[in-house]
């Protein structure tokens, strides 16, 4: 069986079956003809054939799942007409990476798009998705889409460039549907994903053009009078009245009236079954005629629309027009319950819904349970009727009240798996139900509240965020705002760059403690104040003074009560952070006593806060092993962590960070690769270019190169997409993947990533201790000697002793002494030999290094031994070649 493939490598198949060259394949990727070489050569090896026919012929008869659009309305009606718009729009999509469609509302646009989509879907081999703008706010352009791909957040990456992320390979369509009350939003967010991700196609419906310069618009007008309009009338009347017989002269003339616009022709289609085409024709008449002197500017047609609308309210009974105004509040679809909600007696509602959907006043929208919407064009008028009547504050009340309790319905189905889809149709409206509710009460709060910890849930992280604070400023008492400020500091620690947020939440909530008495809450909000700006000092923009943290930290001390073991806990905590040397670094005693008083707590949050402080205590004295060992227990305490509770979240994700790097720091490979690998499949790291950068680096340390290249790779897609210069901490990861591509043999890709480490380093790279390490190995294993001196004492020379590199550097600078003859190789060889007591690569070099000084098999066979240990394939193989040598 062929080993699995990347998704890149998947496409280059792809194309390899169509019978492309590299430089046709690379042009069509975005990616240099070198990177397509090294695909093929890796998908040769994985399938186990000898040429790029026969991969070809592997792709020609695949059975690859068919590409799909996402989010596709669905619909119980035929689309008639527009044949020549049809082909139009599918040319501009061909030709154009941006095509709208523009057209007043009613035309027809979002049904054109949604056909169009689907012829489109051959072109789109990674497939697309169809988010429908409607329901949604300003602010949520992004989160619309991303929810409709199934995307989120991961911690600390902004959710467009997740998006990008998700669409960045491959070639995608995006259908943003009904963008004019977001349009300037809607027009950045696409212009972003467009120069992001190369790939990807937009096709856009609005009232307006975007305004893009690359942009294609394409005009949508009504259906010309004539057989299309008149089949589309002829169509709908059917479907309202099976036995529906008419001259086609009325026909014809009843479209004319309507202008050929497709919603008019649909709204008045279905009243032929109780008017008959004659009574429809004069009714329409007199609506016409009302409306003739009050039309002034604006676009003429909408005045068919207007009065079709205004007939088909004045035919409806009082408890019709009462629901249909009242089902105007919801900006997306509802289920009956919301409905009945907002609009009486349920069995009563049930049976108007029936009654409105029979008149295309309500659509029915087909799911996994019942639900209606209001067309666009119909909502604004239901709300311009709700509001003339004088109901819209008892409605918007009403709404209000079915939002809180159905987000509370939602929230206590967390554990269905069905809860995601549940909140994603009702999202929207929760969302406008609290924007449009006004000042503190408890209504608004348990609906603010809810709304945080569901978005949490979901993994709209910077959303969950807002909604905390929102929730503190309604709340009706001091109590309740500083839980909500509690919570809102530990989801910011996770969705912001800066622990200042966090900081500064938990100070707001020790004040609101202390005006609701609560001493208790108050000294634990204070102390982990202390805590975050100890223990994170790099994610300060600037840093809080000492004696500023000291005076909090013996207000910690006063308000709590001594003998309430969590105030005991977060006050050890936060005592040995603020007792070190320096920020970041914890008094080693201190720390110990920390973990004493958080085992007292029995909560896996505190525990792994007090293991924390321990592992970095020890990692500060030298002792690498130890950190890495108390680390592993922070990560035994993760399944008990609840993921959907910000509180938990700073601790996971602080876990996994340290439990990479101490992995690496003491050489342990394998911890290191199943802590990378947990951490990306926990949703919420998820595989970034953060994540996947601690991926890379047990990869290539395990000889396993060509994944570490896949993975870096993801990483700089990622990363050159979100449009920021690579951070220093991403040198690690860039580094070991010059490692890989030269292990590989692949020149050329090796040096590319050796530009992007100088890129990285920026200016430092000779100093670097991962470089100085990687140039040394690759010396040793290619028998290159002659710039090993020089190599040698730049190892040598390195004073960074907390990088996690530096005895990599050193025990590869040891053995290429060793190697290379030096004349000092035994006095170093001796120099370095406490390296091996605190990390096991460097204690496995080191023990190769020996043998090859001394020509010794029982020192080499020790290595050997240890590189098994460690997993580390091609350092194994290269001992075992040395060995055969020396029988």
């Amino acid at each position: 069986m062929a080993e699995r493939i990347s998704e890149r490598e998947a496409e280059v198949l792809a194309a390899l079956g169509m019978r492309l060259t590299n430089a046709q394949i690379a042009r069509r990727m975005h990616i240099s003809v070198r990177t397509v070489e090294s695909h093929v050569s890796s998908l040769l090896r994985k399938h186990g054939v000898t040429d790029r026919w026969a991969l070809a012929e592997l792709a020609r008869s695949g059975t690859r799942e068919p590409a799909r659009i996402v989010g596709l309305p669905a619909t119980g009606t035929t689309f008639v007409g527009r044949d020549a718009e049809r082909a139009a729009v599918l040319a501009a999509i061909e030709e154009a990476r941006l095509v709208t469609l523009v057209g007043p509302g009613g035309v027809g646009k979002t049904r054109l798009a949604a056909v169009v989509a689907e012829d489109a879907v051959a072109m789109f081999p990674s497939g697309g998705a169809f988010v429908d703008l409607v329901p949604v706010r300003e602010g949520f352009v992004a989160r619309a889409v991303a929810t409709t791909l199934g995307v989120t957040e991961g911690s600390h990456q902004p959710l467009a460039e997740a998006v990008a992320a998700r669409l960045g390979t491959g070639r995608w369509l995006l259908v943003l549907d009904n963008c004019e009350h977001v349009i300037d939003e809607a027009t950045a967010f696409a212009e972003q994903i467009l120069i992001a991700c190369p790939g990807t196609r937009v096709l856009v419906t609005s009232r307006e053009r975007v305004g893009i310069p690359c942009e294609r618009s394409v005009p949508i007008s009504p259906l010309p009078l004539g057989p299309d309009a008149e089949r589309l009338f002829h169509d709908r009347a059917l479907a309202a009245d099976p036995q529906f017989v008419a001259e086609p002269a009325v026909i014809a003339e009843l479209c004319a009236r309507l202008d050929g616009l497709p919603l008019a022709i649909e709204l008045a289609a279905a009243r032929s079954a109780s008017l008959g085409p004659t009574g429809l024709l004069a009714a329409l008449d007199d609506a016409l005629r009302l409306l003739s002197g009050g039309v002034r500017g604006g676009d003429e047609r909408h005045r068919s629309l207007r009065a079709v609308l205004s007939w088909s309210y004045d035919l409806l009974d009082e408890e019709e027009q009462a629901l249909f105004r009242r089902l105007g509040i919801f900006v997306g679809a509802f289920d009956l319950d919301a409905a009945a909600a907002v609009g009486g007696d349920r069995a009563s509602v049930a049976d108007l819904l029936g009654r409105l959907v029979d008149k295309s006043l309500v659509v029915h929208v087909r799911g996994r349970a019942g639900r209606w919407r209001l067309l666009e064009t119909v909502r604004a008028f239901a709300l311009a009727q709700m509001s003339a009547i004088g109901e819209e504050d008892k409605t918007r009340a009403r709404h209000l009240q079915w939002a809180a309790d159905a987000a509370g319905a939602v929230e206590a189905g967390l554990g269905d798996p069905a809860w995601r889809e549940d909140f994603d149709v009702q999202a929207a409206d929760l969302r406008a139900a609290l924007a449009a509710a006004g000042g503190p009460d408890e209504v608004t709060h348990r609906l603010a509240r809810t709304l945080a910890h569901l978005t949490f849930a979901r993994r709209h992280l910077l959303e969950s965020f807002a909604h905390h604070r929102t929730a503190a400023l309604v709340a009706t008492g001091a109590a309740s705002a500083a839980r909500d400020l509690r919570a809102g500091a530990w989801c910011a620690h996770v969705s912001t760059t800066s622990n200042l947020h966090v900081y500064e939440l938990l100070l707001e909530a020790a004040e609101h403690a202390r005006l609701a008495g609560d001493d208790r809450g108050r000294a634990i909000d204070l102390a982990r104040a202390v805590e975050t700006a100890c223990r994170f000092p790099e994610a300060f923009e600037t840093q809080v003074p000492r004696e500023i943290l000291l005076g909090f930290f013996d207000d910690a001390l006063a308000a709590g009560p001594a003998d309430d073991p969590e105030v005991a806990a977060c006050i050890a905590v936060a005592g040995a952070w603020l007792a070190g040397p320096d920020r970041g670094a914890p008094d080693l005693a201190l720390a110990s006593a920390a973990v004493a008083a958080t085992q007292a707590t029995a909560d896996p949050v505190l525990l792994s806060s007090g293991l924390c402080a321990a592992a970095t205590a020890a990692l500060r004295a030298g002792r690498l092993r130890e950190a890495n060992r108390i680390t592993r227990e922070r990560m035994r305490l993760l399944p008990s962590m609840d993921r959907d509770d910000p509180y938990c979240a700073p601790e996971i994700c602080n876990t996994y960070g340290r439990a990479c790097i101490y992995a690496i720091m003491a050489g342990d490979l394998r911890g290191g690769m199943a802590a990378a690998r947990a951490c990306i499949e926990d949703d919420l790291l998820r595989d970034t270019h953060i994540t996947a950068s601690r991926l890379v680096q047990p990869l290539a340390l395990t000889g396993r190169f060509r994944d570490a290249v896949d993975h870096a790779e993801r990483m700089w897609d990622q990363w050159e997409r979100a449009g920021r210069p690579a951070p220093l901490w991403m040198l690690p990861a860039v580094c070991t993947t010059v490692l890989a591509c030269a292990m590989l043999e692949e020149s050329e890709a090796a040096a590319l990533w050796r530009s992007r480490a100088e890129e990285v380093a920026g200016g430092t790279l000779g100093t670097a201790p991962v470089a100085v390490f990687v140039d040394a190995l690759l010396a040793v294993h290619a028998g290159r000697f002659d710039d090993a001196e020089p190599l040698v004492r730049t190892a040598f020379a390195l004073d960074a002793p907390l990088d996690p590199y530096l005895p990599y550097a050193r025990a590869a600078g040891t053995e290429l002494a060793v190697a290379a003859e030096l004349p000092d190789a035994a006095e170093l060889l001796a120099t370095t030999a406490p390296l091996a007591e605190e990390n096991g690569w460097a204690a496995a070099c080191l023990s190769r290094a020996r043998g090859r000084l001394h020509g010794d098999s029982a020192e080499l066979t020790r290595a050997l031994t240890a590189w098994e240990h460690l997993d580390a394939r091609a350092e194994r193989d290269r001992t075992r070649a040395l060995l055969a040598q020396l029988e």
